[in-house]
C-alpha cells in the first residue's frame, strides 16, 4: 500500500501556459489536474483537436498519454515524458498497482454508508459511447463507494474504482439510483439542470515512480 501522501492545495500547483495546472514533474513523469470539459487525448474532428495532452506538449514536447479522464471529469493525470516511463506507467495501471479516488456529488440520498458496486460492464453499441450493465457478456467492474456527506436531496461520495472500466463510476453511480450531477451522458433532464458541468474529480493518484521506484500519491482539490 501507498505510504506516502503528498498533498497539494491548489494555490500550490505551477501553471503551464495554457492554464494546466502541473503539481509535479521530472525527468520521467509529469503530474497535471485536467479542467472539466477538456479531452484527455485529441479526437478525429478538428474543433476536438485542443485536448490535455497537446496543451502540456506546448511546453513539454516529450510527454506522453498514460491514461486517461473523460472529458466530463476533472482531476488528477500522470504523464510519461519518454518511452520507458510510459511503459512502466501503463503496466501499473494495467496491473491495478495504482491508487485512484475520485470525489462525485450524486442525485438523492445514498442509504448505506458505505458499499460497492458489483456489476459487469460493456459498450452499448447502438448508443455509443455510452456503456452498460450486462450480466451475460460485460467485463468484470468493482466500485466501492463511501459517503462523505448528505443534503438538499444529493450525497457527495467518495469513489474507489478497483476496475478501469470506461464510464464505470458514471454506470455504476447509475445502477444504485443515483446518477452524477450534471452528467449529460446518463442523467435524467432534472439531473443535468442540478450542475452546469459533471460533478466528478479524480482526487487522488498514486503510482511506483519508474525509475526511482518511490510511492508517490498525489491529492488535488475539486472545485466543487
Amino acid at each position: 500500500m501507498y505510504k506516502a501522501l503528498f498533498f497539494l492545495p491548489m494555490c500550490l500547483a505551477t501553471m503551464n501556459k495554457d492554464h494546466i495546472p502541473i503539481v509535479y514533474q521530472d525527468d520521467d513523469v509529469i503530474v497535471a489536474v485536467k479542467p472539466n470539459g477538456l479531452l484527455s487525448v485529441p479526437g478525429r474532428a478538428p474543433e476536438h483537436k485542443d485536448c490535455l495532452i497537446s496543451r502540456i506538449q506546448q511546453t513539454r514536447p516529450e510527454a506522453l498519454t498514460v491514461h486517461r479522464l473523460d472529458c466530463e471529469t476533472s482531476g488528477l493525470v500522470v504523464l510519461a515524458c519518454n518511452k520507458d516511463s510510459q511503459r512502466e506507467l501503463s503496466r501499473q495501471f494495467h496491473d491495478r498497482e495504482t491508487q485512484k479516488r475520485y470525489i462525485a456529488v450524486v442525485d438523492g440520498l445514498l442509504s448505506d454508508e458505505e458499499g460497492e458496486v458489483n456489476l459487469p460492464l460493456m459498450a452499448d453499441w447502438p448508443n455509443r459511447p455510452r456503456q452498460m450493465v450486462n450480466v451475460e457478456q460485460g467485463k468484470p467492474s468493482q466500485t466501492l463507494y463511501k459517503v462523505i456527506s448528505r443534503s438538499n436531496n444529493t450525497t457527495r461520495v467518495e469513489l474507489t474504482p478497483i476496475t478501469g472500466r470506461s464510464h464505470q463510476l458514471r454506470v455504476h453511480m447509475l445502477s444504485l439510483g443515483h446518477a452524477i450531477l450534471g452528467d449529460s451522458l446518463y442523467g435524467s433532464e432534472a439531473v443535468i439542470a442540478q450542475s452546469p458541468r459533471m460533478l466528478l474529480h479524480a482526487l487522488v493518484l498514486g503510482f511506483k515512480h519508474p525509475s526511482t521506484e518511490e510511492l508517490c500519491v498525489y491529492q488535488y482539490p475539486a472545485e466543487f
